[in-house]
């Protein structure tokens, strides 16, 4: 008889779990086949992974907001620890300053926390490690990551030190732990949703390019107008869709177009093509997905489309993932392909979906 296969080794694992999702965590950690499970923070659960795999091809995978392998832990309380900066940033250098990383990236495990003591050590910690990495690591900010290179990321909170070497597409973020705080402005007081969008297009080149300035986006449900104000500032051309008024403070603003009705009634004059359609509404996901299919045809080849997936009375995992499955199969029935699926910082309890419609 043939030898029976050695079981993979398990491997620590650092696994954000947005606090929405807390009442699935049991479930996404069990069809992860996660073991040795210990609460880090408000989000983060550090746990034993025998098929890391799973991160990326399980039902679970799409609930794991950020993740990390764990290649240099100190489990201390470092406020307690004398000269705690020289020695982690010696530490890291000696294990990971030859392994060819492109930046270091530090940040808090509870970085929501009102108390900034973390965020500032974290701080502290990234600015000595990068004088012993030198230069070249040094000069490669946030926004200059390549997604598909290793980088060195760190989390540092009550608990201690974790860090690891990964890809920022792999890890679901290029920021440690996968937050962008999104410095608003009129936005903000417009509504909030300008944030998430914010947040999308930072995503967005994990897995694709950012639509060209000056691309046309069609807006579903846009009122009052946080989306459509965080696009034009960015030099896209909007036409936005909706029953509703937009803020006044958007009247008269260049490269907008403002189409005032029932979305299920919206049809854009003929030959009109969309690089890219935006669809936040407030309705089911299945009626959400009709009106975006419903324009697939003015969406340009090779146009986005970033939808969020809300669940609207969706209570259980295994319901959710039936509505995800359910949304992406029509999609690519439809000709529009899944490229990427996120929760963001500034999402409830819904995900963040992007589609592209093939050259």
């Amino acid at each position: 008889m043939p030898d029976a296969e050695t079981p993979p080794t398990p491997q620590t694992w650092l696994l954000r779990i947005p606090a929405v999702f807390a009442d699935y965590t049991p479930e996404i950690l069990e069809t992860l086949g996660a073991t040795g499970c210990k609460r880090l923070g408000s989000d983060y659960h550090l746990v034993k992974l025998a098929r890391p795999e799973l991160l990326r091809d399980s039902e679970a995978a799409k609930f794991i907001r950020w993740n990390l392998p764990v290649h240099h832990s100190w489990p201390c309380s470092p406020a307690e620890v004398d000269r705690f900066i020289e020695k982690a940033a010696s530490a890291l250098a000696g294990k990971f300053a030859t392994t060819g990383v492109q930046a270091v990236m530090m940040g808090a495990i509870d970085p929501g926390s009102p108390n900034r003591q973390f965020r500032t050590l974290a701080s502290n910690l990234r600015g000595r490690t990068l004088q012993l990495f030198g230069p070249a690591v040094a000069a490669c900010g946030v926004e200059d990551q390549d997604a598909r290179k290793p980088s060195l990321f760190a989390l540092l909170g009550k608990e201690g030190l974790f860090a690891g070497v990964q890809s920022p597409r792999a890890s679901n973020g290029f920021f440690p732990g996968g937050t962008k705080f999104i410095s608003q402005g009129a936005e903000a007081t417009i509504s909030r949703a300008g944030a998430k969008i914010a947040e999308a297009l930072h995503f967005l080149p994990l897995h694709h390019p950012l639509p060209p300035p000056d691309c046309h986006w069609v807006e579903l449900g846009a009122s009052p107008g946080g989306m459509t104000s965080e696009l034009l500032h960015r030099g896209f051309r909007v036409t936005a869709v909706d029953r509703a008024p937009l803020d006044e403070r958007l009247d008269s603003r260049p490269g907008l177009t403002f189409v005032r009705g029932d979305v299920a009634q919206f049809s854009p004059p003929p030959n009109t093509r969309f690089e890219a359609i935006l669809c936040d509404l407030n309705s089911t996901a299945e009626q959400s997905l009709n009106h975006v299919l419903r324009l697939a045809d003015s969406l340009a080849p090779g146009g986005l489309v970033v939808f969020t997936l809300k669940f609207a009375g969706v209570e259980s995992f295994a319901a959710i993932n039936r509505l995800f499955k359910s949304v992406t199969a029509r999609a690519a029935a439809a000709g529009i392909r899944l490229l990427a699926t996120t929760h963001l910082t500034y999402n409830r309890k819904e995900f963040t979906l992007f589609f592209e419609r093939p050259a």
